[in-house]
């Protein structure tokens, strides 16, 4: 199946607020649990394409000596994430920032961790941003990276998506949907990995509609 791309951000308010109602705790909770594995008690963290910030929360809470520089295009997205993250309190460990992951305002090797959750897709040509993630991670820093891969056919793609059930109205149904014809095939993707210099990682299903690619950081 031909990949079909979808728009690189999400910045209405409408699609905000979808994307933010959608039930993402099962999924969040277990990017957490492997990044946090990933690097020291005390890390700088970069995570891009945060969306409503859910990720850098939950991390703050689980690392108290974490901190964490979080990257969107969406100006909604970081509305919404500021006002998640003034609730929790955590207003002095993470930074918002307005920021292209193709050309990051950040020094060379800067991040203890970089982390990015389900942003892949959305880039046309995700080539210029993995090799910008890699510049400003440090030597031997931790990494994980996880998308959706692309279904073979659209007999799969149809029935992943009626696995969501009743509990996504049709706009949030049809963002799925679009999502999973714009991400990348697991080749697609290695292949990508390696022209930005990750050499060594391996990206690997995680999951019946996910790949995963990791580093664990070394202190």
């Amino acid at each position: 199946m031909k990949r079909v791309l979808e728009p690189e951000v999400m910045d209405t308010w409408e699609e905000t607020i979808a994307y933010d109602a959608m039930d993402f705790t099962e999924v969040n909770q277990a990017f957490v649990e492997e990044a946090i594995a990933l690097s020291s008690d005390c890390a700088t963290v970069l995570d891009v394409g945060t969306g409503p910030a859910r990720i850098p929360i939950l991390l703050c809470q689980r690392r108290p000596r974490w901190t964490i520089t979080a990257i969107d295009l969406s100006h909604n997205m970081l509305k919404l994430g500021a006002t998640h993250v003034a609730k929790a309190e955590l207003g002095d460990r993470i930074r918002l920032d307005y920021a292209d992951a193709k050309s990051l305002p950040y020094a060379d090797a800067s991040f203890d961790l970089v982390i990015s959750n389900s942003i892949i897709h959305h880039l046309e040509d995700p080539l210029p941003g993995l090799q910008e993630l890699r510049r400003v991670l440090k030597p031997q820093g931790g990494l994980l990276l996880r998308d959706l891969v692309r279904p073979d056919n659209l007999t799969e793609v149809e029935r992943l998506v009626q696995q969501l059930g009743s509990d996504y109205d049709p706009h949030q149904t049809q963002l799925f949907q679009d999502s999973l014809c714009a991400a990348f095939s697991l080749s697609e993707i290695q292949q990508i990995l390696e022209q930005a210099g990750f050499t060594g990682i391996s990206a690997y299903l995680s999951s019946d509609r996910h790949w995963t690619a990791k580093q664990v950081g070394q202190a």
